[in-house]
């Protein structure tokens, strides 16, 4: 949401955060960006440990045709702060949700 005085704010649970380098990532900026690419049709992000132990986003894109992993990189890189460009794509066929719509991310 954004306050009387201009300031963006992101709210989302807790335990979804990443913490990457000791920075805070919200999930929900990543995903906002993929939903924006026209040949993704659903995307969810969670936090991963990367090959030296620290936590990076990773993403799950169900895709609408050709799609590969670089563009995905690079179309969320190009729109987010360097720090939060998300790491590695997963392509599946459906992002797990409960009944009201929100993403199961420990089924990711």
């Amino acid at each position: 949401y954004v306050d009387d005085d201009g300031y963006l704010y992101l709210t989302d649970r807790k335990a979804f955060m990443i913490i990457s380098g000791g920075v805070n990532i919200y999930p929900q900026e990543a995903e906002n960006v993929l939903i924006g690419h026209p040949a993704v049709y659903d995307a969810a992000v969670i936090g991963v440990r990367d090959e030296e132990g620290e936590e990076v986003p990773k993403a799950f894109v169900v895709k609408q045709g050709r799609l590969k992993e670089a563009d995905v990189i690079a179309w969320v890189a190009a729109r987010v702060t360097a720090y939060k460009k998300v790491r590695a794509v997963a392509f599946v066929d459906a992002i797990p949700r409960n009944a009201a719509g929100k993403i199961l991310r420990k089924d990711l």
